[in-house]
């Protein structure tokens, strides 16, 4: 009995083993998941806190309805995989030109590594609406906070406080870790190129390091914004895929909110890489 109880003790899980664990998770879902495309259905809500203006003739609530297919791509000549989101319609109407995009975006990227990442990202953000300009309304942005490069980037405690603030998803058995950044050049920048540290928290199972769901915050003294993500089964054994996201941007000055909910489904997978059908390498 006693050394039974010797090897359970051994055996439980630190802030250490499960960050570990989830590092080394979130890793093989980068290399795995890029050969997945999901159906994400994305409903944006832009409510204009002051009321209808009859001089502009604004209404109160401004709606938008995307679908999209959802897949991550790595950019020529990168090493840093991006997720990017191919929007097919727009409040029922399909997008025009799509294909066209697709073939210059992907087929004859541009040479430079840094300008090809920035038009991905532009290009996922393409069609959302409302006055604050935004990129980061992607759901798996916040597991780059647990990939190893970004480690000592960031400052990792474990949390007392369970309960998300978009999601209504209790999960019973998982570490809730916060997370702080703490170095400048930060992962997020605003317009003007400015710092803007992020901070959130993580869902983890300690014995696997499966994520199961992601807040990333942001409150700085112009925005405070907040994008919770839940994770579920997908196609591939083990390995959680986002089936939910919501979002919350407040710009202080500007008299408007706005809201954000997707979900996602449909899930397939390529047989080639995406690197092959994508973005191949140039000779």
């Amino acid at each position: 009995m006693i050394a039974l109880l010797f090897w359970l003790a051994v055996q439980e899980p630190t802030l250490e083993s499960t960050l570990a664990r989830a590092r080394a998770y979130v890793a093989a879902f980068q290399q795995q998941v890029s050969g997945v495309v999901s159906e994400e259905a994305y409903e944006q809500q832009v409510r204009n806190m002051r009321g209808f203006s009859q001089t502009t003739g604004t209404s109160p609530v401004i709606r938008r309805a995307l679908k999209s297919d959802l897949l991550l791509v790595k950019p020529q000549g990168s090493d840093r995989w991006l997720q990017f989101r191919d929007v097919f319609e727009v409040d029922g109407k399909p997008v025009r030109n799509r294909g066209e995009r697709l073939i210059d975006l992907f087929v004859n990227p541009s040479s430079s590594t840094q300008s090809h990442a920035q038009r991905i990202v532009e290009e996922s953000a393409r069609y959302n609406v409302g006055p604050i300009a935004r990129n980061i309304n992607v759901p798996t942005l916040a597991l780059t906070v647990l990939l190893p490069d970004n480690q000592t980037r960031f400052e990792f405690h474990r949390s007392t406080k369970a309960a998300p603030g978009l999601m209504h998803a209790p999960l019973n058995g998982a570490w809730v870790v916060d997370f702080k950044e703490t170095r400048a050049n930060t992962l997020i920048h605003g317009a003007d190129n400015s710092d803007m540290p992020s901070k959130g928290r993580v869902w983890i199972d300690p014995v696997t390091g499966r994520v199961l769901m992601t807040e990333l915050s942001i409150d700085s003294a112009s925005l405070r914004a907040t994008i919770d993500v839940l994770y579920g089964e997908g196609p591939i054994a083990d390995l959680l895929m986002p089936i939910e996201m919501r979002e919350l941007y407040e710009q202080f000055g500007v008299a408007s909110r706005i809201e954000g909910t997707a979900t996602y489904g449909r899930f397939r997978q390529f047989q080639v890489s995406v690197d092959e059908q994508l973005a191949p390498v140039k000779k």
